[in-house]
């Protein structure tokens, strides 16, 4: 193909690719294969590859984000993001009505727009001539933060808008959210490497979109509601009607939104959505209620705050009371003890509950909660129920104070609480059954060795004596395997063919498979591209892994904790007699010219962007670092560096290159 053919090309694919993310992921209705979808992704990657030149900030490839940092500037919102007025309260729903009346003519004929109140966190994004350009956070209303690479992760936000009857700039607002199943998925990984699982999708959706790898953020899968434009020449005057041709240009806009005459169909609206809320596959805490005119939306003005042409219903958190019937005490992967709270079961939310989480001793104590309380539980914006409340008066008599466990439930260690930690340990974690099969269960599992093999044959194994730790799985024999009840011939030959097959597994995903605390699946992919082996990483002081991206403190003195346990050596060593993977494979070898080199970027470049210079260290192994410190090799300076920088390679007598020096450095 020529140059025309191929921009003709990609446009097609570009076009393609952006309709069916239209279709999947805002409509729902997907209409090809995840695999036709994959493959046409693939040949525009591939095409984007071969031909720079034809690079757009707005391709459907650019959704992956990439693993460079990146930091967040404070921009001013162009149009304040005020907060919306909000009650609880019916009777306040019809002052609010009244009000409007008294403050426009009252023969003048209104309806309201009413919408569900996502609970999630408020984003504005502007889009010049079609085209995505620029998201930012509320922040105080007045200026927010720049989280445009992060939210253009987001696959049900339009890079490219259909149509071509869109204003030439406009702003749109939502919510970005968090689906409970993604939430859940995200909750039980943080859980499985050691860290406080969320509270409610929420803080998810909020915190995820702070994060500073953008391809962390593509890989959560966020979603987001849009429900407002703003802009000088909108296509109507009616709010409602604006909304629909946001839909028309591609965003993902709710099907439950409603127009109502009066205040009694608000009402209606209001009485519908406290019930079906519980059958939605995201949280709303409330409904929102604005006056659809623009026109009067205008005449009706701000308060200091809110605007006084839209109010906030929130619905009441749903709390039902029942028996404490007993606490128990989980043993996690890691060592962590999770008290559970057994209830007589209840409906609550459309769900029957029957545990509770009580968290941690602080939980239990603050609440004072026993034995035979009648309990008061609590689903509204979390997905886990909660104990929020004791009900004191219904409080039998003699019942005894809760006192937390001091020894392990499975093996009888004495527990351990860490100061800065909310949660109690077991630290006997070779000798603890529930931590060796949850070690065991992590290291099978889809993203670590992917070895054919669930909880209960790991529990049979270790029940049988088969298998003590992750390394026994490559010593078992078909004699043994066949020997369980419930195998066969040919699910015996599955199970070993699967964990021989396993050996191939590539570094990445052995490094997560083999448990250290803190090291999850994304932290493990940062590690094995920096560090390329085992070795390395073995051999790495903190100074050394805090310089790599995405390593913090905790991270680090984890992983220089798991190397200094002669148990952990011995696993590690076995496993590598064992044939699996502990080095990234030759096909992703490069360069090495740079030798490890650990390099900080700063300033401004004359013939080459940073994100170039990056992917250049990393092409000649070298290593990208965000701060100087006593282990950065060079310093690589353009123009307008920092003072604060320069007083700090000066500090500590690190070698400063130029852009040239550098190329020469690679060019050698």
């Amino acid at each position: 193909m020529n140059k025309d053919q191929v921009l003709q090309k990609i446009m097609q694919l570009r076009n393609n690719l952006s309709k069916h993310n239209y279709n999947y992921y805002v409509l729902s209705q997907a209409v090809i294969s995840d695999y036709e979808y994959d493959m046409m992704m693939k040949e525009l990657e591939t095409l984007e590859k071969q031909f720079p030149e034809f690079d757009d900030a707005n391709s459907p490839t650019k959704r992956v984000g990439n693993d460079l940092s990146n930091t967040f500037t404070q921009v001013e919102h162009e149009y304040p993001m005020l907060s919306l007025g909000n009650t609880y309260n019916i009777n306040e729903l019809n002052d609010f009505d009244k009000r409007i009346k008294n403050i426009i003519d009252s023969d003048t004929p209104f309806i309201y727009t009413c919408e569900l109140k996502f609970d999630g966190t408020a984003i504005s994004i502007k889009y010049k001539n079609g085209k995505y350009f620029q998201a930012v956070t509320r922040g105080d209303g007045l200026k927010g933060d720049d989280v445009t690479e992060n939210v253009r992760t987001i696959r049900s936000i339009p890079l490219k808008l259909q149509t071509n009857d869109y204003p030439d700039e406009f702003e749109v607002r939502g919510e970005i959210i968090m689906p409970h199943k993604v939430f859940e998925r995200l909750n039980a990984e943080r859980e499985d490497i050691g860290e406080t699982p969320f509270a409610n999708p929420r803080n998810a959706a909020s915190g995820t979109l702070k994060m500073k790898s953008s391809a962390i953020v593509a890989k959560r899968n966020l979603d987001a509601f849009l429900y407002f434009m703003l802009g000088k020449n909108l296509p109507s005057d009616s709010h409602y009607q604006n909304l629909q041709n946001l839909k028309k240009w591609g965003f993902k806009i709710s099907d439950d939104i409603k127009q109502a005459k009066n205040i009694n169909e608000v009402f209606e609206f209001i009485n519908y959505w406290d019930t079906e809320r519980n059958n939605l596959e995201y949280d709303i805490d409330g409904v929102v209620i604005k006056v659809d005119s623009k026109e009067l939306q205008e005449e009706l003005g701000m308060t200091g705050k809110s605007p006084r042409w839209a109010i906030s219903y929130k619905f009441k958190a749903e709390r039902v009371a029942t028996k404490l019937l007993n606490i128990t005490y989980q043993v996690g992967r890691t060592g962590a003890i999770t008290p559970v709270a057994d209830l007589k079961p209840i409906q609550l939310a459309g769900t029957t509950v029957k545990r509770a989480s009580l968290h941690n001793a602080d939980i239990i104590k603050e609440l004072d909660v026993r034995i035979g309380d009648t309990v008061l539980v609590e689903k509204g914006g979390e997905i886990i129920p909660k104990i929020v409340d004791i009900d004191i008066e219904k409080r039998p008599a003699g019942l005894s104070e809760t006192n937390y466990i001091e020894n392990c439930p499975a093996c009888k260690h004495p527990l351990i609480r860490k100061q800065d930690e909310a949660k109690h340990y077991c630290p006997n974690e070779y000798a603890c059954p529930p931590q060796i099969k949850g070690k065991i269960e992590h290291f099978v599992s889809r993203n670590a060795m992917n070895i054919n093999c669930g909880e209960a044959t790991i529990n049979a194994l270790y029940e049988a004596g088969f298998i003590k730790n992750i390394a026994d799985l490559y010593e078992l024999t078909f004699e043994q395997v066949y020997s369980l009840e419930g195998f066969k011939e040919k699910s015996a030959k599955n199970l070993l063919e699967s964990i021989q097959k396993s050996k191939n597994i590539p570094f990445e995903n052995v490094l997560f498979a083999v448990g250290i605390r803190y090291v999850g699946n994304i932290t493990a992919k940062v590690l094995a591209k920096n560090l390329k082996n085992i070795s390395n990483l073995q051999k790495a002081d903190f100074e050394e892994l805090i310089a790599v991206d995405e390593i913090g403190d905790k991270i680090a003195e984890s992983i220089i904790d798991f190397f200094k346990n002669d148990h952990n050596l011995k696993i590690i060593e076995r496993l590598k007699s064992y044939g699996l993977q502990f080095e990234i494979s030759e096909d992703n070898q490069v360069d090495n010219k740079l030798n490890g080199a650990k390099i900080v970027i700063s300033g401004t470049f004359k013939n080459h962007s940073r994100d170039e210079l990056k992917k250049l260290i990393e092409q000649y192994g070298g290593k990208n670092t965000s701060s100087v410190s006593k282990s950065t090799d060079f310093f690589l300076a353009g123009e307008n560096v920092g003072p604060s920088k320069l007083e700090k390679v000066e500090k500590f007598g690190i070698k400063k290159i130029s852009e040239n020096e550098f190329i020469n450095m690679i060019n050698k």
